[in-house]
């Protein structure tokens, strides 16, 4: 029921950022404090028990729900930022979206080897953001203990390339 509810708020918004792509509109959702809520518990719900120490959030609505859920667990957040955004040593990764290309980077000591990340976002599609996400918390030595998702598109198959991470989302399409 909960995530029933969720799904009446998500927004379709035909050709954005470009045609042909149908984008879900989670605004409505974040400007519900009740259903803003009901999304991060239901975000953290799997991680509870797992020893996360911090939860990365990619930019920009990954932020907004990362940062959420880090608060929910009672652990420190970590953002991924688009290129050139970070004022420290980073690394990077780049990265194919399903409509362009694009770049995200960590600052190198924001997390460590002992720390155990759940990464958060909006939405996952192709999986190449959560991927390159991946990609930069290995970097530091740290273990990643799951994705966690509002919305999956299922035709993209994204989750496959997150193989062989728990992936959590909570609507699926």
């Amino acid at each position: 029921m909960v995530l029933d509810l969720l799904k009446s708020k998500i927004r379709d918004i035909p050709d954005f950022p470009k045609p042909g792509i149908l984008f879900k509109d989670l605004t409505p959702v974040m400007g519900d404090p009740r259903l803003l809520q009901l999304a991060v518990d239901a975000l953290a719900a799997p991680f509870r028990a797992g020893g996360v120490t911090m939860v990365a959030g990619m930019e920009a609505r990954g932020f907004i729900f990362g940062s959420l859920v880090a608060r929910e667990l009672g652990v420190g957040f970590v953002p991924l930022r688009k290129a050139g955004k970070l004022p420290h040593q980073i690394y990077r990764a780049a990265y194919a979206l399903e409509y362009g290309e694009a770049v995200l980077e960590m600052h190198v000591d924001a997390v460590g080897s002992g720390d155990k990340v759940l990464l958060v976002d909006d939405l996952l599609a192709t999986g190449g953001t959560a991927v390159a996400s991946c990609e930069l918390v290995r970097r530091t030595g740290a273990a990643i203990v799951g994705c966690s998702f509002v919305i999956e598109l299922d035709a993209l198959q994204g989750r496959a390339r997150l193989a062989p991470h728990l992936v959590h989302a909570l609507i699926n399409y």
